[in-house]
């Protein structure tokens, strides 16, 4: 890869498929699969929701912001980022300089459907889950696009498909 590291960022919405995608990705690719969000439960030992509860939004984010400076400094590995990381410039510069970055890009409409019987997830516990959705895509949308080396389009494709375009796009970056 043309990076300063052979490390893969899986970046996009939550609901996305990020994490399903990036283990298989890890297993197909031989190398070591980490979420950040599951990594801060593991360092907190509580779930996301309840850390969202009782520290809001912005304790959660200090947290990941710690997560994910650990974790790209690792190397030969397939990381799951959660849907905001993101919205923290040091977590944007963090994730350039240390892999490269697909987006893995979905319609509210899909997310949606992947999310509606999810309680585990603080954004969404609105009465108009959908409208939720189309605001978070709405800021982020630029973000993610200006960060990804790549961008896949997952709506109309399974994991499979989606896992092999991600394999040619890696075979591509490293044969040039």
């Amino acid at each position: 890869m043309a990076k300063k590291h052979n490390n893969i960022f899986l970046i996009g919405p939550m609901g996305s498929g990020k994490t399903t995608i990036g283990k298989k990705l890890a297993n197909k690719v031989s190398k070591k699969f980490y979420d950040s969000d599951d990594e801060i439960k593991k360092n907190t030992g509580a779930d996301i929701p309840l850390i969202f509860e009782i520290e809001g939004d912005s304790g959660f984010r200090v947290r990941e912001k710690k997560v994910i400076s650990e974790l790209v400094l690792l190397d030969n590995i397939v990381l799951s980022t959660g849907g905001g990381t993101i919205l923290d410039n040091e977590n944007r510069s963090m994730l350039v300089e240390n892999g490269f970055i697909i987006y893995l890009k979905s319609s509210a409409e899909r997310i949606y459907k992947r999310t509606s019987g999810d309680k585990s997830r603080p954004l969404l516990q609105v009465s108009d889950r959908l409208g939720r959705i189309k605001e978070i895509l709405a800021e982020r949308e630029s973000i993610y696009k200006s960060l990804a080396d790549e961008i896949i389009e997952i709506d109309t494709i399974g994991i499979n498909e989606i896992i092999k375009k991600i394999l040619e796009i890696i075979d591509t970056y490293e044969n040039n």
